[in-house]
């Protein structure tokens, strides 16, 4: 498997002009967000303008303020920690195709919150790739879900190399190390390990292999 043989299968989604919504899942820092972003700019160089959109399930995390009143502040990016029926309705309305201009959330990083109306969806947009952690699991929060994925596929990352990613995710966005240490092992891999039980239900696994390689720059000519 190589890059250009997902690039082919995610333009192939899309049948007669017919909006399709490609789903990567994954664990935290198993490169989702760079292949999704990859994709969609390969993609976009060899299609009409705007025809190719990256709408990340990220969006769709519950404030802090909410977690708070929840008591789920402890446990953020648990499933149980994000809008879940909230990105169903966005993922129907995209289906819909009937809207000059759709607006999702995004999120920021830097302070770790939702952040409303942040990515146009325009209606030439054909595919729609949409990474998150939670797109296979089968609990009433997530079932409505899976139907509005023409396909998902699995982000699939050593676990080393993951956590090594993660931690230094954590850092970058402000954690001490020692905090992100503990955040990485803790709630984050109690979390992947609700991701990893769903890998078998994915339509394509993404090896590691092709995940470190995306986003590589080519090695200069001798």
């Amino acid at each position: 498997m190589h890059f250009e043989d997902l690039v082919r299968r995610a333009r192939a989604l899309v049948v007669n002009g017919q909006r399709a919504v490609l789903g990567i899942a994954g664990p935290p820092a198993a490169g989702k967000t760079t292949l999704a972003e990859e994709l969609a700019a390969a993609i976009a160089k060899e299609s009409p303008p705007l025809w190719v959109a990256h709408v990340p399930m990220d969006g769709f995390h519950l404030a802090d303020a909410e977690l708070e009143r929840l008591g789920n502040r402890d446990r953020k990016g648990a499933p149980d920690t994000f809008d879940a029926l909230g990105y169903a309705a966005l993922l129907r309305r995209l289906h819909e195709d009937t809207d000059e201009m759709i607006y999702a959330p995004g999120f920021e990083r830097v302070i770790e919150q939702p952040i409303a109306g942040a990515i146009p969806v325009p209606r030439a947009a054909r595919l729609i790739i949409s990474e998150g952690n939670y797109l296979l699991v089968e609990d009433e929060r997530w079932t409505q879900v899976r139907p509005l994925l023409s396909e998902i596929w699995y982000a699939e990352l050593d676990q080393q190399s993951r956590l090594d990613r993660l931690i230094a995710r954590h850092i970058r966005f402000g954690k001490d190390e020692q905090s992100a240490i503990a955040w990485a092992t803790g709630t984050d891999e109690r979390n992947a390990a609700v991701i990893a039980a769903t890998r078998g239900r994915a339509d394509l696994i993404v090896p590691p292999a092709l995940i470190h390689g995306i986003g590589t720059p080519p090695a200069p000519a001798p």
